[in-house]
């Protein structure tokens, strides 16, 4: 068997489309939509509604990690935007209609943060399996997936706004990874709860990750654990005991697969 993965693919759906190409099954871990471009700030939902000039600010606050200002200088934005929503919503749509076209090999798929998933069975046609908390058989072997990321220490799940991304509770998030059970290959969007694999050296911060996920391969010790989130990790791949714990890699920016072969 030959899987082709991919993580992070960020509105590169060009590449995306070349991703299956010689390969048994596609797998995706998540982050479909590009909201914001931090290389391009023409690019992505905010650089086409509010213009690189607004995106560059936001960007440096994220980069200051100024969480308070941040958040004020994002609702000030949407606040002078009519029809704030409706313009995201089309926006998301247009690209998930190019995203899930692209996906023309057999291919299983959880949501990442930035990720709608109650659109995603909307644009996942014929053999596009869409999994969060379940398991699939692939080539012999059990594929669990586990979509999403956890909210930040003190945050709630934010209910209304203009975007909504996918982050979790750990109560949440923790009942997903149980309920897969032993699996041979763990994919999740973030990865498990170790500094070298959830630190970006480009950031300079750790990026969240899950202690449930390190606990199940401990427990479980699956043959690869596979995850994206953290674009320029201090390590791309640790092993745990048996288990391989591999970054698949940033996909928007390397437009190549991570070959998985048994």
């Amino acid at each position: 068997m030959r899987v082709h993965v991919v993580s992070d693919v960020h509105g590169n759906a060009d590449a995306l489309a070349r991703a299956g190409d010689g390969a048994d099954a596609l797998v995706v871990l998540g982050d479909l939509l590009d909201f914001v471009d931090y290389h391009d700030h023409s690019q992505g939902i905010l650089g086409q509604v509010f213009g690189p000039e607004k995106v560059a600010v936001f960007a440096e606050l994220r980069r200051g990690q100024r969480s308070a200002p941040l958040a004020a200088y994002a609702r000030s934005l949407w606040t002078d935007l009519d029809n704030a929503a409706d313009v995201v919503e089309e926006a998301i749509r247009d690209q998930y209609a190019k995203l899930f076209g692209a996906m023309t090999a057999p291919t299983y798929a959880t949501p990442g943060n930035v990720d709608v998933p109650a659109l995603w069975p909307e644009f996942a046609g014929n053999g596009i399996h869409v999994l969060d908390g379940e398991t699939v058989p692939v080539g012999g072997l059990v594929f669990g997936f586990v979509g999403g990321a956890l909210l930040s220490p003190g945050a709630t799940v934010r209910r209304t706004g203009v975007w909504r991304p996918y982050l979790r509770t750990r109560e949440d998030f923790d009942s997903s990874v149980a309920a897969l059970g032993p699996v041979d290959v763990l994919c999740s969007h973030i990865p498990p709860s170790v500094p070298e694999l959830s630190y970006d050296v480009v950031a300079r911060r750790p990026e969240l990750s899950s202690t449930a996920l390190l606990a199940a391969i401990h427990r479980y010790r699956p043959r690869w654990s596979l995850f994206g989130h953290v674009h320029q990790p201090l390590a791309a791949r640790m092993r745990i005991g048996r288990t391989e714990c591999v970054n698949v890699g940033h996909f928007k920016r390397t437009g190549a697969p991570y070959v998985l072969r048994w």
